[in-house]
């Protein structure tokens, strides 16, 4: 058959409404689902002139949430089509965050107003299971109830969201009412707004180092100084960081990480909350010091408050003219624990799944959109301007048991004082517990502790006297990580205590790898059994461990290490 010669083809003339040359009848329309002209509209109207751009699919799914209160299958349809998107890859993006209410062609809508209840360990020690209940049988699904994971509230557990509306140390009473009332918004707290931080010398240290005042070797040099380190978890060394990034050539980027999901973990939210320019400025001088064009701030969807503080507080400081060299970005998670791993953070802000990637390359290499990419932490971007204002010593003299800086420890539990305990790095668990917590609660007496959120591990209090710091705990399979601490008492279950992480684990995962898709649901499945098969969950855990892709699989199995090597007596 000669080149262009269609004759024995059945071809495109069926997208055009007449038979090919087959003979076969052709279609109307095109393949795939149709787009409804009602749902088109509704899109059209609601997108307005916003960017069809591919990295704001997040963004579009929670306007059409946030105006519908759920996403059907008619608007996902009429998104891909504005998008010019395949309908496959809008419906996979929103199908894997839990916060996205997908309903189905021919499937009821949920009611109009959800209340989540969190079950990540502390709400649950503070008896969220029955708050679950009691609101079930209140509302009689008229109200959605639904079980949700830590929402960053720890230290006021247990903790419900009715609609987007935190209710702490909450009750069925409570949650009641703030339905009856309509309390369904955010609840957005007094805070220090541009004016009143530049009033106490905010962003004099910016605009120094934008006028050359100060220079780039400087900054970095301070910061290496002062030995800050990241504060996400992994801990690396603030001012190396940014040294690497900056000589891998440009353009670069950066991203913050502000999905703050480890249970247990507040810190970052308690800063954003209460002085968020003192962050903002940080974010400002990293982006210049690595000479990023843009920055953005991804923020966990469980902090709507803190979205409605940075939305207004990143417009006045634009509008103020505090940010000729990099241009801010503030993107919504939207459920998902597995995006605190930057990789899959740097997914989800591109409007993917939030998948990690393998490695290397490592993001500062090849990041955002293809770029070098700097990720920091929002407490680690908070230090920026107190440590060189003040000097590197200042940041570094502070320390016990061999410990350098200051840590920010979420502390929950069964202690009387919980919340963010600023205090020296090095710290032992027995000397936070006395000396910034009150003590442990009333009838309560300390049994163990987690050190550093669900993948830290669990410590039994014969151990309170090792330091909480970077490089002290792995030699007993522990780390603090994110300083997330959880104190235990001999009122809890510790086999209960590490099913209900590991139940964590199986409903975070990505499922992109076998070993912890697969592994931490049949943990699960092993520990809800009255004895545990000691052997199969050790070689299973392993398995997860050495297998996995990234931190997630890798330490997921932590907990049931620590009671098998710690808590020998709870097992029987």
């Amino acid at each position: 058959m000669a080149k262009g010669d269609t004759a024995d083809l059945d071809i495109a003339p069926h997208r055009y409404g007449h038979p090919g040359r087959s003979g076969k009848k052709a279609r109307a329309f095109t393949k795939g689902r149709q787009v409804d002209d009602a749902a088109r509209n509704e899109i059209a109207a609601l997108l307005g002139d916003r960017p069809r751009d591919r990295d704001l699919l997040i963004e579009h799914l929670h306007l059409i949430q946030d105006t519908h209160g759920h996403l059907s299958a008619a608007h996902l349809a009429a998104l891909a089509d504005a998008m010019r998107l395949p309908m496959a890859e809008v419906y996979e993006v929103a199908t894997f965050y839990a916060h996205f209410d997908v309903v189905r062609e021919g499937e009821t809508p949920p009611p109009a107003l959800t209340i989540r209840v969190c079950d990540s360990l502390t709400c649950e020690m503070m008896g969220a299971g029955a708050l679950h209940a009691g609101l079930e049988k209140k509302f009689q699904g008229q109200v959605r109830i639904v079980r949700a994971p830590c929402m960053g509230r720890c230290d006021r557990a247990p903790v419900a969201e009715v609609g987007h509306n935190h209710v702490t140390h909450c009750t069925v009473e409570a949650a009641a009412a703030a339905v009856e009332r309509g309390e369904t918004h955010p609840a957005v707290p007094a805070y220090p707004d541009l004016d009143a931080y530049r009033k106490d010398g905010g962003y004099a240290l910016l605009q120094a180092c934008i006028a050359g005042e100060r220079t780039v070797v400087d900054i970095i040099s301070i910061l290496e100084d002062s030995t800050l380190r990241g504060f996400g978890g992994a801990g690396f060394p603030t001012g190396r960081k940014w040294r690497f990034v900056r000589n891998v050539p440009g353009p670069r980027l950066m991203a913050v990480n502000a999905d703050e999901g480890e249970p247990g973990t507040f810190k970052d939210r308690h800063y954003m909350e209460t002085d968020p320019h003192r962050f903002l400025e940080g974010v400002l001088i990293a982006a210049w010091a690595v000479e990023a064009e843009a920055a953005y701030i991804y923020l966990r969807d469980e902090y709507p408050q803190v979205r409605e503080i940075l939305l207004a507080e990143i417009a006045a400081l634009e509008a103020a003219g505090l940010s000729p060299h990099t241009k801010l970005y503030l993107r919504r998670g939207a459920g998902a624990y597995i995006c605190g791993e930057e990789s899959a953070m740097i997914e989800s802000i591109e409007g993917k799944r939030g998948l990690p990637r393998h490695r290397p390359p490592y993001v500062a290499q090849v990041g955002l959109f293809g770029r070098p990419t700097l990720v920091n932490n929002v407490e680690t971007l908070f230090w920026i301007r107190d440590i060189v204002e003040k000097g590197p010593t200042w940041f570094a003299n502070h320390g016990r048991h061999g410990g350098k800086g200051l840590r920010s420890f979420s502390v929950s539990g069964r202690v009387k004082e919980p919340g963010v305990k600023l205090a020296p790095a090095g710290i032992t668990m027995r000397e936070l517990i006395d000396e910034y917590c009150g003590g442990m609660a009333d009838g309560h007496a300390f049994k163990g502790y987690l050190p550093g959120g669900a993948s830290g591990g669990i410590l039994p209090a014969s151990m309170g006297d090792l330091p909480l710091e970077f490089g002290k705990l792995e030699e007993h399979g522990c780390f603090v990580g994110s300083h997330a601490v959880v104190i235990l008492s001999d009122q809890d279950d510790i086999k209960a205590v590490a099913l209900n992480l590991m139940r964590f684990f199986e409903d975070e995962s990505c499922g992109q790898c076998t070993p912890c898709r697969v592994g931490t649901e049949k943990a699960v499945k092993l520990m809800q059994r009255g004895s545990w098969d000691e052997d199969l969950l050790t070689e299973l855990g392993q398995s997860m461990a050495d297998a996995s892709i990234c931190g997630l699989g890798q330490a997921a199995a932590n907990p049931v290490f620590s009671v098998l090597k710690f808590f020998r007596e709870d097992l029987t």
